[in-house]
């Protein structure tokens, strides 16, 4: 009776899966290594949005396109939940989905978005004074250097993956520092330039969540991001090959 050749050391160098079933080696530990996946969405369709509702309000106030005094008051509870809660958690998740860029820039919003909030908050209930725009504030503009200074590591690493992200990031660098620069300098012209960066940066994040939302839901290519991988640019190609069956994973209903 034949023996399974699998179980067998092979006589062409190679080893069979006996003999790497119970090696201590690198090679052993490599054969016997299993992977397993629990996919989830792309956690920065939340971040990006959130983002995007957070900062087309609050930039398009700081650039007076709108509003007076009171509207930071009227504007925090859902800038705070949408900047800072849902960015959190997209933060968090793109942790298990291993993407640094992502991780890095969203747990940064999200701290600024938190305490913007825990800030308008304090004002509310009469603490402390508001920091209107255009007022010198070397304490307020060294929030904005703190952004400044992480948004653009985040803005380099995304210049090797997505050129839409990149746009975003690059943009949020330079309204933070405009923004930071117009309150150490008390200038409400400055300040009402960083608010112009910030809706334009929101603007490239909204594009960039609705190209994630419709590769995700069409399975190709639908709005362009700029990756490197020139077929990632054709609309309608499949970006991916992803493993499963084509009616869908067993026993379990993909999407809502």
């Amino acid at each position: 009776m034949a023996t399974d050749p699998r179980y067998e050391t092979a006589h062409d160098g190679h080893r069979g899966w006996e003999d790497l079933a119970v090696a201590e080696d690198h090679e052993g530990w490599v054969a016997r290594s299993r992977v397993f996946l629990t996919p989830i969405a792309a956690p920065s369709i939340m971040g990006l949005f959130g983002f995007t509702i957070a900062t087309v309000m609050l930039g398009s106030y700081q650039a007076g396109w709108y509003g007076s005094a009171v509207t930071p008051l009227v504007i925090w509870p859902l800038a705070l939940f949408a900047g800072g809660i849902m960015q959190g958690i997209a933060a968090v998740a793109s942790l298990r989905a291993r993407d640094g860029v992502a991780v890095a820039v969203h747990t940064a919003w999200a701290s600024f978005w938190v305490g913007w909030g825990i800030l308008q908050l304090l004002v509310a209930t009469h603490v402390m004074v508001a920091i209107p725009l255009g007022a010198t504030s070397p304490s307020f503009a060294f929030w904005f250097i703190a952004l400044t200074l992480v948004t653009f590591w985040g803005a380099l690493g995304a210049l090797a993956q997505n050129m839409l992200i990149f746009v975003t990031l690059a943009v949020l660098t330079a309204a933070s520092a405009v923004t930071a620069a117009g309150f150490f300098a008390g200038s409400l012209g400055t300040v009402n330039a960083g608010g112009w960066l910030y809706v334009i940066s929101a603007a490239a994040a909204w594009l960039a969540g609705g190209a994630m939302v419709l590769e995700h839901s069409f399975g190709r290519s639908i709005i362009p991001v700029g990756k490197w991988s020139k077929r990632a640019n054709i609309p309608g190609a499949k970006v991916t090959d992803p493993i499963g069956y084509l009616a869908g994973m067993p026993g379990v209903r993909v999407g809502q």
